[in-house]
């Protein structure tokens, strides 16, 4: 017997479409030939297949709104077998879909299609902030201490692959100079993307440094920003100010100006309109004040610099001079995850903090952790 006669002794058919049925979200009892979005939201679904069913009936079960892991879903063989058994089957994979075909009495219901997975990625917002750099100590006199720059910020959406576990990384602010110079923020990674840390205030002349953000000086040339993440300091008037640091939304401001740190960026991936990573104020008489975002205010010639707030990438601001005061601390950075609530896994490590917003879930990392897609 030829290959073409064996598969028409066996009468194989392939399977015709099916047809939608309404939304499922209470327990209910399929028709073959029927596709069913089950719905589990507010509680688990079972399915009771057909109790007399024919070989190649079909019925298709989707997940509806990703919960299948929280709610299964069951399905009854009603009195039948799935994979040759007569216990039920639960399905417990958020977006899990399969087909089931009746063969015979002996295997009953078995697979052949399915989904375990989301094949297009899930969609996500995100929002890293580095970092900020650490402001420099004032040296006496006129020399006044200059603010740091902002932890680089990096914003946008990325698909993250099912099951996949990605590493979030969130830098350290940079120290304060006590001596001198400050210390240049932390990288934060998230995906494969880096927010470079911000550059510490320069002490005295030199040139400044460079970082998500630059740091500014009391003379000579001012830090650089790293494209798309921050902006350059200000540049001090070689007398008695110095410049601030640079932020996400604008440069660091000169002390022929303010001194002000440039400030940062709003962002409202959390719900609400929150600005990150603002410059630190260099030191001056009458100015300096950090830049919107968690910039730390310069130390305004008799007091220390303050330093930027803990978890937005603010940088540091400069130290007065007059008692050579320190700098202030850069603020530690963030990383910010916004998912799809009918995708979010609940898995991660690092404790984030975990909000909703709208139909999303938030994901505040202010330590390093990770998150499972």
């Amino acid at each position: 017997m030829s290959t073409s006669q064996q598969l028409a002794a066996f009468n194989y058919r392939v399977p015709g479409p099916l047809t939608l049925a309404p939304v499922q979200a209470t327990s209910f009892t399929a028709i073959a030939g029927n596709a069913y979005a089950v719905d589990t939201t507010s509680a688990a679904v079972t399915v009771t297949l057909p109790a007399s069913p024919s070989a190649g009936n079909i019925v298709q079960i989707t997940d509806y709104a990703g919960k299948f892991a929280t709610n299964n879903c069951t399905v009854n063989p009603n009195g039948n077998k799935i994979n040759g058994s007569t216990s039920s089957l639960t399905l417990a994979v958020n977006r899990e879909s399969v087909a089931i075909i009746y063969v015979d009495s002996t295997q009953g219901w078995i697979a052949y299609s399915g989904l375990t997975s989301n094949p297009f990625g899930v969609p996500v917002s995100y929002l890293i902030a580095a970092g900020g750099g650490g402001g420099s100590r004032g040296l006496g006199g006129s020399y006044e201490g200059s603010g740091a720059g902002a932890g680089g910020l990096l914003t946008g959406t990325a698909n993250l692959t099912p099951g996949t576990n990605y590493s979030i990384v969130v830098g350290a602010g940079g120290a304060g100079g006590t001596t001198g110079s400050g210390t240049s923020g932390s990288n934060s990674t998230f995906n494969g993307l880096s927010a470079i840390g911000g550059g510490a205030g320069v002490a005295n002349t030199g040139t400044g440094f460079s970082g998500g953000s630059g740091g500014g000086t009391w003379s000579g040339t001012a830090g650089s920003g790293t494209s798309g993440q921050g902006n350059s300091g200000g540049i001090g008037n070689g007398s008695n100010g110095a410049g601030g640091g640079g932020g996400a939304g604008a440069a660091g401001n000169s002390a022929a100006a303010n001194a002000n740190g440039g400030v940062g960026l709003a962002s409202t991936i959390t719900g609400s309109s929150v600005y990150y990573a603002g410059g630190g104020g260099g030191s001056i008489i009458g100015g300096g004040a950090g830049g919107t975002g968690g910039g730390g205010a310069g130390g305004l010639a008799v007091n220390a610099g303050t330093a930027g707030t803990t978890n937005t990438g603010g940088g540091g601001g400069g130290g007065g001079g007059t008692g050579n005061k320190a700098g202030g601390a850069g603020g530690s950075g963030v990383a910010i995850l916004s998912v799809p609530t009918a995708n979010y896994t609940g898995t991660t490590t690092g404790a984030p903090t975990v909000t909703t917003s709208g139909s999303n879930t938030i994901l505040t990392f202010t330590a390093s952790g990770s998150y499972t897609a």
